[in-house]
């Protein structure tokens, strides 16, 4: 571990802030309509070159859900968030929608990757329940704004979505639970905890999308790096110190910028071709395909601190170790018994293109959750889709949300 990395990297946005400051100018001088240039093809090459520059050296801060409004059977209706759960680690944000006195809806909890972005990276998964559920989602904290004292692990995150189940399941009505991708593993932990005490606030469903459940099943690229490098190989090599003055100032971390280079090289000549993209948009006087590319980017580029001992242990017990495939997985050294689940219905999808959890990985939840009754289990293998394809883009409106709906009401009917 080099402890003076992250300080480099925060002295180097800091060199580099007078020329970022110059460029935005620049860019405005260029774009000014009082500009005689502004309307000519050098002149919209000087505002493009600058802001791709600006874009480049630019911290990307957290950003928002700005869900402001949904239809409800065919009625537009305003949408606000809510602050329903509060931990040092953690919020979980309600989409409180203004719906009809007495309208009751079930309640979904979508539990988003803690894996250096944000949650609003699942803006289109929340958007696309808000018709028919009443939405939460967890809202992770950037590990470098949260004090040294407050420890976060995989036991932490597994207490954490057990809480969460306690407070949102409300006596008589349904609480469906979706992992996406990261989350399958701590949730279907959580939820097979639950079942084995008999805890009534277990959840109704749980949904696993995309999730490394067993990265043993079609490894992919990256589930073959962890394994081949082992967990001290990442302690040694990826965790930093948060330098002052952030608040988890001495936090050791896996710090975000580190997992988004990890994240920009898989596809390194995807990016450079979207960057080209977006550049000659701009030049063209931008259009709704360069917005989008934009907005992408804005989304993309956000990225948050992991604390060092959550990262090490997932690394070491879901990809080097394989423990809960191998039923040796603990929490709080009490065994994870997945042929607990007896009850919560499970839906496990997959993208038939992804090249982060392949094709097999959630899907060996159905022979670990033994006890689980068919009738009570489904699959879905989305053709055509990576990754991201499986929780957002049209194919995942138009194909994927319609089954898991359909599944959750069936599940939700008294047997």
């Amino acid at each position: 571990m080099n402890p003076l990395s992250y300080n480099a990297y925060e002295l180097s946005y800091l060199m580099a802030a007078p020329a970022r400051a110059a460029s935005d100018v620049l860019r405005l001088w260029a774009k000014n309509p009082l500009n005689p240039i502004s309307k000519t093809y050098f002149g919209r090459t000087i505002a493009a070159s600058s802001e791709m520059f600006e874009r480049m050296t630019r911290r990307y801060g957290k950003p928002r859900f700005l869900l402001d409004a949904t239809l409800v059977d065919g009625r537009t209706v305003a949408v606000h968030e809510e602050i329903v759960f509060d931990r040092p680690f953690c919020r979980v944000i309600r989409f409180a929608r203004d719906l009809p006195k007495g309208t009751v809806q079930p309640r979904l909890l979508i539990v988003a990757p803690m894996s250096g972005h944000y949650a609003t990276l699942l803006r289109g998964t929340v958007e696309a329940f808000l018709p028919h559920y009443d939405v939460f989602i967890t809202d992770w904290t950037n590990a470098r704004m949260v004090l040294k004292r407050e420890r976060f692990d995989l036991d932490t995150y597994i207490d954490y979505l057990i809480e969460m189940c306690r407070e949102l399941k409300l006596d008589g009505l349904p609480l469906h639970t979706i992992g996406v991708c990261q989350p399958a593993v701590p949730l279907i932990a959580a939820v097979a905890l639950m079942e084995a005490d008999r805890d009534p606030k277990a959840p109704t469903t749980m949904t696993l999308m995309g999730g490394p459940i067993d990265t043993r099943r079609s490894p992919t690229a990256v589930n073959k790096l962890a394994e081949e490098r082992g967990s001290k190989w990442f302690a040694d090599n990826c965790i930093q110190t948060v330098p002052y003055p952030y608040p988890g100032f001495g936090r050791q971390v896996y710090p975000g910028y580190l997992q988004l280079s990890g994240f920009m090289a898989m596809n390194m000549d995807r990016h450079v071709d979207a960057h080209r993209e977006m550049y000659d948009h701009l030049v063209r006087g931008g259009g709704e395909a360069g917005e989008k590319q934009r907005e992408f980017y804005d989304e993309y580029l956000a990225v948050m601190d992991l604390t060092a001992e959550f990262y090490l242990q997932t690394i070491d017990a879901v990809f080097v170790e394989h423990l809960l495939p191998k039923g040796k997985l603990t929490h709080m050294n009490k065994k994870v018994d997945l042929a607990a689940i007896r009850t919560t219905g499970l839906m496990t999808v997959e993208g038939e293109r992804d090249d982060i959890s392949g094709i097999g990985q959630t899907f060996a939840a159905h022979d670990l959750c033994s006890n689980l009754p068919a009738e009570r289990k489904t699959h879905h293998l989305q053709k055509e889709v990576g990754h991201y394809g499986v929780f957002n883009g049209s194919r995942f409106r138009r194909d994927i949300v319609p089954r898991m709906v359909a599944f959750q009401s069936a599940m939700a009917q008294p047997a």
